[in-house]
Parts: C-alpha cells; structure tokens; sequence
C-alpha cells in the first residue's frame, strides 16, 4: 500500500515541477515567473516529504524546512527586483527588461 502512495507523490510532484517550468518558459510577465519558480520548488519539497515518508525518516521534512527557508528569502529578493524594473521600465514584461542599458 505504501508504494501506491509513494508513486502517487512522485506523480504529482512531477507534474506540479513540469508546470511550474512551463510557466517560467512561456509566461512573459516577471510575476508570473516568480510564482511558476515557487511552485517548482514546492513541488521539489514535496518529493522529499514524499522520500522522507517512504524511509520513515525526518530527512524530508528537514530538507522542505531548508526549501521554503530558500524560497521565502528568493520571493523576497525577487519582488525587490520586481519593484525596481516596474519603476525603471514601467512594465512587467521579462522583453522589456532584456532590453535594459547598463
């Protein structure tokens, strides 16, 4: 019964991880982006907690701890960022930004 569940976990984390990459490939718009690349790493932790469960240990849950750690200072920065190319460029267009001089 375990391994049913265990494939199930790993079924959904694939597929939230593959639409989480089609959004960051065909989204254009940085916000979009961003929450396409939490929705990867959400998907990562949950293959941990998934592994963690299947061994029953708490190296999983330990390593989903570490992930959202990354997760929350990676929104963090990246709306920093967001805000800033707003202000500068006055759109959110990840084609616009490609176009910045430095």
């Amino acid at each position: 019964m375990n391994e049913v569940q265990t494939m199930h976990g790993l079924l959904l984390a694939g597929i939230l991880f593959m639409l989480g990459l089609i959004g960051v490939l065909i989204r254009r718009n940085i916000i979009y982006m961003l929450v396409s690349v939490e929705i990867m790493l959400n998907s990562a932790g949950l293959a941990f907690i998934v592994g963690g469960s299947k061994w029953a240990q708490a190296d999983g849950q330990v390593m989903f701890i570490f992930i959202l750690t990354m997760a929350a200072a990676e929104v963090s920065v990246g709306l920093a960022l967001i805000l800033q190319i707003h202000h500068q460029l006055k759109t959110l267009d990840s084609d616009a930004a490609n176009e910045m001089k430095g």
